[in-house]
């Protein structure tokens, strides 16, 4: 009669694999098919915590979350250079254009000079932003990869 430790060793690994009832392969081609047995013993694990409970994993610096934490509430802020104006300038300039083309579409009659002169100031604005774009280095809603924080 074989000891305890084989007994159980045994009974470890005649309960591996797909229970006999739900064996539809009869042994062939098992690859395919869902573990039962391991799934439930998984769900079982989660449940009682015996893998322990799961924390994150990823780390945030202390200097990184300070400065998040120390921006300046205030959203709206007075231009401080002429570049920032002219971007200011830019995105009034897409937004109304943008109104602008909104209300051509439901004019009866498209006047050609004011289409041309509404896509002409959206134009204008859009490649305005690229020369009056600051460095993306200085960017404070950036973090160091370039994701938006």
């Amino acid at each position: 009669m074989p000891n305890r430790a084989e007994r159980r060793a045994q009974d470890k690994r005649s309960r591996k694999g797909v229970p006999q009832q739900y064996d539809q392969t009869r042994g062939r081609a098992r690859a395919d098919m869902i573990d039962e047995y391991g799934l439930q013993e998984k769900s079982r694990r989660l449940v009682e915590h015996v893998d322990g409970e799961w924390t994150p994993s990823a780390k945030a610096d202390d200097d990184e979350i300070s400065t998040i934490e120390n921006r300046d509430p205030q959203i709206i802020k007075a231009p401080h250079s002429l570049r920032q104006f002219f971007r200011i300038l830019s995105w009034t300039l897409i937004g109304l254009s943008v109104v602008a083309f909104l209300v051509i579409m439901w004019l009866p009659s498209h006047p050609l000079w004011l289409i041309i002169t509404v896509s002409a100031v959206f134009v204008v604005a859009v490649l305005s932003l690229f020369f009056v774009t600051g460095d993306p280095r200085h960017n404070p809603n950036l973090d160091a990869n370039g994701t938006a924080v």
